[in-house]
This record gives C-alpha cells, structure tokens and sequence, in this order.
C-alpha cells in the first residue's frame, strides 16, 4: 500500500523531485571541501562540465593564464578543483613524500591490454606502483646514460639532415610542414635509441602506420575525456568492451605497441610470432646482437634482475610509453625553438652567430654534416638560453598537472588549509609567466632574461656607482650585482615545470633534452630556415600537450663555418 502511494507520488511530481535532486547536487558541488570560498567561475563551482567544455575547445591554457590574472594564485577550477600559480605551492604538491597521487586524469590515458588497464610508469596514480617501477629502469635514463644514445641520435640526426636537403632544397624551394616533419624526427630517435631501429617517418616521410594520426586522436580524446573521468568507463573502458577485449574479440592495440611487441619478439624468441623479424637499423642482417645498448636491452635486463616484478608486459608498457608521450613532448619543443627564433631575427642572429663563432674557433668536431655533439652544444650559452626560453613560453602539457591531497588535507601556501580528497595542479603555462620569478615582459621571447648580461650590468652599476668610488668598491658592487642576476637565474631554473617536478618528473626529460640541443645547432649550421609565409601565424592546439599546426618554413643549404685558416 504505501509502495503505491509513493509510486503515485513520483508518477505526479517527477520534474519537482527531478529538480529538487539537481538543486541540491549542485549546492553540495558549490560547497563541497569548503572551496566555495576560492574565487572561479560560478558554472565551475557547480559542474565539471565547465571544465570539459573549455578543455575541448583546445585552448585551455588561455582560460586559466586569464584566470589567475584575474582572481590571483588560487582559482576554482570544478566543485573538486583547484588550480594554483604561486610557485610555492609546486614545493608542496609536487615534493618528495608528500603524500600527493595523481588523479583520475591519469586513469584515462592508460591502455586496455586483455580487458584490464595497463597502468604506466606515466599514467598509474599508486605511488607504490610507480616507485617499484622506477627503480627497475631509472638508470637507463639518467644522465651519465646520454654518452651510450648519443650515437643513436648521430644516425637519425644525419638523416635527418640529409633528407631536408633532399625533400625540401633540392629540385627547388618546396616548403616544409616543419613541426610535422620534426615530429617525424622525434619519432624515428626514440625509435632508434629504444629498439636500435627507426619507425621510418623521415626515410619515408609519411606517418608510418598512422602512428602520428592515431596520437592525435587519443589526446584529442583524453583531455575533454579526463575532465570527467567517468566518461571514460562509459567510453573505452565500459564493461562490455573490456569484457570484449578480454575474450580477444576486439583488438585495440596502439600500432605503437604493435611495433614495440615485433622488437620484444626479435630479442626475446618465445615472443616470436612471425617466421621473420625486422632487424635494428644499426646492425647487419647476420645477427641481432645489439652491440650498443638500447633501452629495450637495458628493459629486458630489468626483466632478468626483477623477474617478480619486471614483467613482459611491463617492458613493452615502457618501451611504448617512449614513443607515446616522448616523441610528441620532444617535437613541440623543437617546434617553439625554431619558431620563436624565426619571429625574433635578432635572437637567431645572435645565436647564428654564437654557433660559427665556434666554428671558427674550431670547437666543433664534424665540419662535414654540420653535426654537434651534446658537449660541444653544451658550450653553447646562447643556445641554452634560447631553448630554456622556448621551454617557458611553451611547455609542452598545457593542463595543470593534476593531484589528490592526501586524506588529513594540507597547507598548499601559507594560510591555505585544503582538505583531503581535493584535485590541486599547477600549470606550467601559468607558472611560466609568474613576473616575480621570471621578470618583467613574461608574455615576450628574450633569451637574455636567462644571461647575466654584463652590459646591462655596467649601466646599471654606472648609475648606482659615482664617479668619485674607486676601482675596488666598483668592483665589489659588480660582484654583488653577477651573485644577485646568478641567484636570478637558479630561482628560474627551479620553476621551469616543462618536464613535471619531484618523483614524478618526466623521466625521459635527458633524451628529450640530448635531441633538442644536438638538433638545433646542426640545423642552423647546415640551413637558412625562414617562413614560407612571415605573414601567417601558427595554429595552437591544446589537447593535453600543446601542439602546434600551421608552422610553414623553407630551407636554403648554408655554406658549413670552417675553422679560420681551413676556409
């Protein structure tokens, strides 16, 4: 009797208790965690949805740079979320043993292998997990590492060279679609430096089995899809299709991951599934030794050391994840390298400059190819300032980087409390234009925010200094003012958030880095690069890593410098 009567009662005011229930989700969304009081916009406070919505118009990073302009350090970003731009707030969330663990954004972003997901050493939230896994590889990736890959990089990077000649000089001007063609690059490096063996972009230059196609699509997939995580359980991890997945009547296999499993197969025979592997670009057909280690031999020697932990599936969850977020971090950096350099001639000059300055004084060790080897570039301080400046006014993750406070909450600044359970990030978009950090004039490309320019010092000192001081506190005032611009400069250094921060740094970053300062240099000894149209400004998308489209230039072959005397 009362089961009817209630049934009657929905049956009549459905849309009342419908809009009540709604009314009510959306106040608790308002003051969940007591967020109500950080500043937002109010449909953020009440939704996520809000935050896919701008997400997948793929310009995010501008929304929150306008944000935090407006409302300060701290913005309210969901009914869960917070997003920070005080740098102090990095030493917290992103510290060792804080507690933090990334959020479900990461979820998403992980593979389905016979219907479970794959966490990898980027995308699994268990701390735990990713420690155990980072101790069984971490070596293979540390610096002193870079001397073993160099070589790997030499073979792309002279081939790289050659076929710009070859598809973009010769047989007259042709322009180039630089940023995918440096994308190419990027690929066929970690391919050669993971499996001694290159996917093929640039000898071919096309997407080799629309590896670069598929990428797109996924990250245009996770980041509106991350928002709301789950969205993703509707999606591509529902039950029935991982149940599908599971009884090998769906196959969604990355065609990375499929090439990654053909180079397990070559190394390891019980892998074997073809009569025939492809063999490493680096070695003749009469062997598969690999002579110089890969980073797949250096994974499969983890396997052997840490059988228990260490497994098949895990080497290729490693190897795939250098080709997944590796190739497309690395290209997007080049990309705004080569960009900002060309919208600033007085920057490329100087560094052109830099570069033959070197040649001339006979620094550089190869003055066939115009290669540069990782430490003559080191030598380099105009290129590194360049480059760091392209790392700051375009990272390559346009998100904030995402993390769970830990359950007993936390001070993220002084005098902010945040309770457990809340979703705190920064992004490096906005950290990167934080003026007390990085000075003055943050939204303009000046390589010389990260010199200790010795002109400007004198003026500077010529006016601080009268006339009637003598030589000795002249010098004593120079030497504070080169410790103050030096103290500068490390405090910039330890903001850069390109690469992620604490535990969870990228763990790739030194290869990344090893192939920007090698290919940059070489590239501007052997070409005169500029814009097929000045004109024409390149198209931003942000799906997650922020890509770059449009970026059109032409190339002209460049007498290599000699040293002087050897013209």
């Amino acid at each position: 009797m009362i089961m009817d009567v209630i049934i009657q009662v929905l049956a009549q005011h459905w849309l009342a208790i419908l809009l009540s229930v709604l009314v009510g989700w959306l106040v608790r969304n308002r003051y969940h965690n007591g967020l109500n009081k950080y500043p937002g916009p109010f449909l953020a406070s009440l939704t996520d949805w809000w935050r896919f919505i701008d997400v997948y118009k793929r310009r995010p990073e501008v929304t929150h740079i306008a944000l935090h302009k407006k409302h300060g350090p701290i913005v309210r970003l969901g009914p869960n979320t917070l997003s920070f731009s005080d740098p102090e707030a990095i030493k917290t969330i992103y510290g060792l043993n804080k507690g933090f663990v990334k959020s479900d954004f990461y979820v998403v972003q992980q593979s389905v292998v016979k219907g479970h997901n794959l966490p990898s050493l980027f995308s699994t939230t268990d701390n735990d997990f990713h420690m155990q896994f980072r101790r069984c590889v971490n070596s293979a990736f540390a610096m002193s590492a870079l001397v073993q890959y160099e070589p790997f990089v030499d073979n792309t990077t002279k081939l790289f060279l050659k076929q710009t000649e070859n598809l973009y000089v010769e047989g007259g001007a042709k322009a180039c679609d630089f940023t995918r063609w440096l994308q190419f690059y990027a690929f066929d490096v970690i391919g050669e430096i993971t499996y001694s063996k290159r996917h093929g972009f640039i000898e071919h230059n096309e997407d080799i089995d629309g590896i670069v196609s598929y990428l797109t699509k996924l990250f245009n997939y996770v980041a509106p899809i991350g928002q709301i995580p789950l969205l993703d359980r509707l999606f591509l991890k529902n039950p029935l299709y991982l149940k599908l997945s599971q009884w090998g009547l769906l196959n969604g296999t990355m065609p990375v991951a499929a090439f990654a499993r053909a180079r397990m197969a070559e190394r390891l025979p019980e892998l074997q599934t073809e009569k025939a592997a492809i063999l490493p670009t680096s070695e003749k057909p009469a062997t598969l030794k690999v002579q110089t280690p890969d980073l797949l031999s250096k994974f499969l020697a983890a396997r052997a050391a840490r059988p228990n932990f260490m497994t098949d599936t895990l080497v290729q969850t490693m190897a795939v994840s250098m080709a997944f977020a590796g190739s497309e971090t690395t290209a997007i950096s080049l990309s705004a390298v080569f960009y900002y350099l060309l919208r600033n001639p007085k920057a490329l000059a100087r560094l052109r400059e830099e570069i033959d300055e070197a040649a001339r004084q006979g620094r550089f060790s190869d003055y066939e190819t115009g290669l540069v080897t990782w430490a003559e570039a080191q030598t380099l301080p105009y290129l590194d300032a360049c480059v760091k400046e392209a790392f700051r006014l375009h990272p390559a993750p346009g998100l904030p980087m995402e993390r769970v406070v830990p359950p007993q909450g936390m001070e993220i600044v002084p005098g902010e409390f945040v309770k457990g359970g809340t979703v705190v990030g920064v992004s490096a978009w906005v950290l990167h234009r934080d003026e007390n950090t990085f000075g003055p004039k943050v939204e303009e490309y000046r390589p010389e925010r990260w010199l200790v320019d010795d002109d400007v010092d004198e003026e500077m000192l010529e006016q601080e200094v009268g006339g009637d001081e003598g030589d000795e506190e002249q010098k004593k005032k120079r030497e504070k003012r080169k410790q103050e611009e030096e103290k500068r400069i490390k405090t910039m250094n330890g903001h850069m958030f390109q690469f992620g921060m604490g535990s969870r740094t990228c763990i790739g970053k030194n290869i990344s880095l090893l192939e920007i300062y090698k290919l940059v240099p070489s590239l501007l000894r052997r070409f005169e690069i500029e814009f097929d149209d000045p004109n024409r400004e390149w198209e931003i998308v942000n799906a997650w890593f922020v890509k770059q489209n449009n970026f059109i230039a032409r190339f002209k072959v460049r007498d290599i410098v000699k040293p002087e005397g050897k013209e």
